[in-house]
């Protein structure tokens, strides 16, 4: 099945990505529909597509990454999170392939990441479709039919939700009752920093993207940074990855090992992803926040707020301290819940799948509780560990669901 039209590398540039030339026909077919073409949306269409399972791609390819990121931003991935089960197409051949090292691009830039993505879309042949899935349904024959914007159809027998977290932003509720909602943004609607310049920020969170945020508005000339968390601010090291892909190999290998741990054994995995993702800030963010510009104020926590004349905002913190700013980012971090996906409140499914938590509940394959559907990413962290809300799991969940969706040939 072709789907677009055909793309050749030598007529665009290496950053720019496979988008669909023209408009979609009324309606095609094929056998697996892979909605979002992030990470784990690329990674289980190149795997599929190797087992010969017709395979169409939906979304602009990497679209949270490319709007959702901020610019110059970097990478806490290791080089081993790659997307290709059968480890040819990896970041170590995309370096030897572009005359590049790892020392020359560490630490792994946003813009160095997004070109290693297109060009693993490219020497896997995919073809994405640059269209938004505005409505999910399932047909009463049981195939899957995703409606895009003009009413055009895709009909697929199976379907995969390899979504990305933009819409799963997370504002706790003891924050929104006491911020105003002028000037007041989560980290995944604030990524352009080109109005900073003289103005003051409190950033609320104390993690990895709170500092790091916090460097980017201070290099865009913002005055003043203040970064306010009610724990201790992590310790700048190196995170150590190093045993995060035996973990996904295994579940790679043996679908139901994990779902088969106890709770205490499950708790001490996610405890090590804890130390290492969130008790750690990455050394190379040590030089850019040592400015008086930027300060942390551990153990505290926003207790109320008012609007100035000027138009800035109040804060007053748990301790008694007032603080004037311009602008709130709440780098709160983000909470999957299924019943926030547009396409599926938007088409028949939500009343048949089942929900737990806001997690959709999956089986051993990744597939809900309508067969043929399947959700990877931060939607299956519930069923199979936090490590799948990191790019090291893409490989894992691409070939349980590739095969799973093969056997059904």
């Amino acid at each position: 099945m072709r789907v677009t039209d055909s793309h050749q590398l030598s007529t665009r540039s290496q950053l720019e990505p496979v988008t669909q030339a023209s408009d979609l026909p009324a309606r095609v077919e094929t056998d697996l529909l892979v909605v979002g073409a992030g990470p784990y949306g690329l990674g289980i269409a190149a795997y599929a597509k190797s087992l010969g399972v017709e395979t169409a791609i939906v979304g602009r390819p990497m679209a949270f990454w490319r709007d959702r990121m901020p610019a110059g931003m970097y990478l806490r991935s290791s080089w081993d999170w790659h997307y290709d089960p059968h480890a040819v197409h990896t970041i170590e051949m995309w370096l030897e392939q572009t005359g590049r090292t790892k020392a020359s691009i560490t630490p792994f830039s946003l813009a160095d990441y997004l070109e290693f993505a297109t060009w693993f879309e490219v020497v896997s042949g995919l073809e994405p479709i640059d269209r938004q899935v505005e409505r999910l349904d399932i047909r009463p024959d049981g195939r899957y039919e995703a409606v895009f914007t003009g009413d055009n159809r895709l009909t697929a027998r199976h379907v995969v939700l390899a979504l990305g977290f933009g819409n799963f932003g997370y504002v706790p509720d003891e924050l929104r009752a006491v911020l105003p909602d002028q000037h007041v943004a989560h980290t995944v609607d604030f990524v352009d920093f080109s109005q900073a310049a003289g103005k003051r920020f409190a950033i609320v969170g104390g993690r990895q993207s709170a500092y790091e945020w916090a460097a980017l508005l201070h290099e865009a000339g913002a005055d003043a940074v203040d970064v306010i968390h009610r724990h201790r601010t992590p310790r700048f090291a190196e995170a150590d990855w190093s045993w995060t892909t035996p973990v996904v190999e295994r579940i790679a290998s043996d679908p139901a090992w994990y779902r088969s741990l106890d709770d205490a054994q499950k708790r001490k995995i996610a405890f090590r992803l804890w130390g290492e993702g969130r008790g750690k800030l990455e050394p190379w963010l040590t030089p850019r926040l040592a400015t008086p510009a930027v300060r942390s104020l551990p153990f505290r926590t926003i207790a109320g707020s008012d609007l100035a004349s000027s138009g800035s905002i109040l804060l007053t913190l748990d301790s008694g301290d007032k603080l004037e700013v311009d602008q709130v980012v709440l780098a709160t971090g983000y909470r999957a819940d299924a019943r926030r996906v547009p396409m599926l409140a938007a088409g028949n499914l939500l009343d048949r799948v089942e929900i737990q938590n806001g997690f959709p509940v999956l089986d051993s394959t990744f597939q809900l509780s309508v067969p043929g559907l399947y959700a990877t990413s931060m939607l299956a962290t519930q069923e199979f560990g936090s490590l799948f809300a990191f790019t090291v799991a893409v490989r894992a969940s691409s070939r349980v669901i590739g095969d799973a969706v093969w056997r059904t040939q």
